[in-house]
């Protein structure tokens, strides 16, 4: 049956036989969306970043002898070690980005490895150095004997962080071993 003709259309076709050439194939389809998703994930760990500069604002002020009333007058509490090592992990997404970029095995390799080491190492010291005050506080709903900042259980604004990182880390690990496979299984098709 033939279909009207156009102007861009060779003659004697009815425009279907582009469905052979048009195929774009599944590891590279697959590739293209875990890029777009890790770049999310990164974007989020980079808002989650900036939520933490802001809790360590007061500490980083304090170190360069710059006094800001407002800040001050918010007594946040001095930060602890694996908060800043958590902030090192912010460095890792110029390695996903330049995997991303070139479709780099290696590099994307050491983005995950150093996910594990300064994503998740720092957020499993916060998950166990908290546990006690949010037990308690979840238990017995005891307020006096646990760590408060503005009215709030220190420990359980902690574990709301540290939940929405790890989501972070998980889905980042996720699309970055998605993306590892579909590198790899495009370099194999190559070589057979």
């Amino acid at each position: 049956m033939a279909s009207k003709l156009t102007a861009s259309q060779a003659l004697g076709t009815d425009g279907t036989d582009f469905l052979h050439r048009q195929r774009i194939a599944a590891q590279y389809q697959f590739s293209a969306m875990n890029k777009s998703r890790l770049k999310y994930c990164i974007f989020f760990h980079y808002l989650l970043f900036f939520v933490m500069l802001a809790k360590l604002s007061a500490d980083i002020l304090d170190h360069l002898d710059i006094f800001v009333l407002e800040i001050e007058e918010l007594q946040i509490p001095q930060p602890l070690w694996w908060e800043y090592i958590w902030c090192g992990s912010l460095l890792l997404s110029f390695l996903a980005l330049s995997a991303i970029r070139y479709n780099r095995i290696k590099t994307i390799q050491r983005y995950m490895f150093g996910i594990v080491v300064l994503g998740y190492g720092p957020l499993i010291y916060g998950v166990v150095y908290y546990f006690k005050d949010v037990w308690t506080y979840l238990t017995t709903n005891d307020k006096e004997n646990i760590q408060i900042w503005q009215g709030m259980p220190y420990g359980l604004l902690w574990y709301a962080f540290l939940l929405l990182a790890s989501q972070v880390h998980f889905f980042s690990l996720y699309f970055s071993w998605n993306l590892q496979s579909a590198w790899k299984a495009r370099g194999s098709k190559k070589t057979e």
